[in-house]
């Protein structure tokens, strides 16, 4: 039988259609297995938010693919899997949709000063003042989208509809892309200097990692809002934490962070403040790409991948074809 691991919940209707089949391995849940107690057996992973090193790698001497439920690739060692002919894959487009809309649920969240009116009228303050709870409209602002892929460009659709100017920065996009979407294709620091809000959509890189820290916040206006639902390490947290309290922007909005784990308490207990001490930061918990419909995307896609190298053959998505045509040579 062949046996799968899967990291974190996926949709149930994908699970259901895995457990036909397969022997499945949850790392989640009440019965939720270490991987490393099973890693021996099992032939495909659908990764989520677990880390797989190279030492979780070399623990796998059966495992053919792991197949990301997601884009990111950050969390997988890939150089490992590739020296171990395993195929890694992602699922483009899946959440493209969901992580977009998260955007202008943190933006509108922000500039409507939500959070706060709401814990409020919790509290039994209906008729206090709500002179501080005076907001922004969207109609008319500039934002500047970084990373012009597939949720950078929904990104900029959905502000079309609100009536936004877009402005966008992407070292592969091209002007007529940029047009075609209704933006303005421009450098870092135009974007920087320029848009009432930005929202970060590029990959973790070396040269991406903390791309936005000091220098960039300083060219932000004072009345910026900054979001980023792509992946934490592309802020420089202290840095931000700093032009918060100093007011070099007016707010932001975080739903991933550069230390992530599933025991964590206070998402800033790495930087030198807690988070009930940054009233003009809002964070979620890694959910922009959590929605029904992505889920049953993401998950059915990715269990495509897995099926497809089980069966012998060449994977829809995968990252590192190239790794592995190299080896075969």
């Amino acid at each position: 039988m062949t046996n799968i691991y899967i990291s974190d919940p996926i949709h149930p209707d994908v699970l259901t259609d895995i457990q036909a089949t397969a022997t499945v391995h949850l790392g989640f849940g009440p019965g939720k297995v270490d991987y490393l107690s099973v890693s021996d057996s099992i032939d495909g992973v659908i990764l989520r938010a677990e880390n797989f090193n190279r030492e979780i790698i070399e623990a796998s001497p059966r495992l053919k693919i792991i197949a990301r439920h997601g884009v990111g690739t950050n969390n997988v060692d890939i150089d490992a899997a590739s020296e171990h002919g395993i195929w890694v894959t992602t699922t483009p487009g899946a959440n493209s949709n969901a992580v977009a809309e998260h955007v202008f649920a943190l933006l509108l969240t922000e500039a409507r000063k939500v959070c706060a009116a709401a814990d409020r009228v919790r509290a039994g303050n209906w008729s206090e003042s709500k002179a501080d709870l005076i907001g922004f409209e969207l109609s008319g602002r500039t934002i500047g989208i970084i990373g012009f892929g597939a949720i950078g460009k929904r990104v900029a659709a959905i502000a079309k509809g609100f009536g936004m100017q877009i402005l966008a920065s992407d070292p592969v996009a091209t002007t007529a892309d940029a047009a075609a979407a209704g933006a303005d294709l421009v450098e870092l620091d135009t974007l920087y200097d320029g848009a009432d809000i930005i929202t970060l959509h590029a990959p973790l890189l070396p040269s991406t990692q903390h791309m936005i820290s000091a220098r960039e916040l300083g060219l932000m206006k004072k009345t910026a809002v900054l979001i980023n639902t792509s992946r934490g390490g592309l802020i420089d947290e202290d840095a931000l934490v700093d032009a918060l309290a100093e007011g070099q922007i007016a707010g932001a909005a975080l739903d991933v962070l550069e230390a992530e784990s599933k025991d964590m308490k206070d998402p800033l207990a790495h930087t030198r403040v807690s988070l009930g001490e940054v009233p003009n930061l809002i964070v979620t918990p890694h959910i922009a790409g959590q929605t029904q419909e992505a889920f049953l995307e993401a998950g059915t896609k990715s269990w495509a991948e897995v099926k497809a190298v089980l069966a012998g053959n060449t994977p829809t998505f995968p990252v590192n074809a190239g790794d592995l045509q190299k080896l075969a040579v």
